[in-house]
């Protein structure tokens, strides 16, 4: 059934890899997997703290959805992951700044994101549409 799915003509994937695809757009919907605070030219984790990490995380996410022929004004629902809940209140006032409106959003706390060996504070994964 997946396979049929992925071979739809009604599905385009964005930046693919052997494990996930940055973004799958099925119909107007955009799928973005989770997305860490990753310099998008090294590929390694960007210096500084949660505030830094939010913002490269929203910019990289901006970025995919102008790929995917879309803005942050389409974004519907987003599930920010912290390894400290207490960094609840700094990823607030980064996460709204890029937002006119705030979609729907589930936070939570999580004891390790992915990538061993990485200081990964913050990821960030959405679903948009395509206007």
């Amino acid at each position: 059934m997946l396979k049929w799915w992925l071979m739809s003509k009604n599905v385009r994937v964005i930046g693919q890899s052997n494990i996930l695809s940055r973004a799958v757009i099925y119909n107007d919907l955009i799928f973005i997997s989770g997305i860490g605070p990753h310099d998008p030219k090294t590929g390694k984790v960007i210096e500084g703290g949660i505030r830094e990490q939010t913002r490269r995380v929203m910019e990289t996410m901006k970025t995919i959805l102008e790929e995917a022929g879309s803005s942050l004004d389409n974004v519907l629902k987003c599930t920010v992951y912290l390894t400290d809940i207490n960094y609840y209140d700094e990823v607030n006032e980064i996460y709204s700044s890029f937002f006119k409106t705030p979609p729907a959003r589930t936070c939570i706390q999580v004891v390790k994101l992915p990538r061993p060996g990485e200081n990964v504070l913050v990821e960030i994964d959405a679903v948009a549409y395509k206007p």
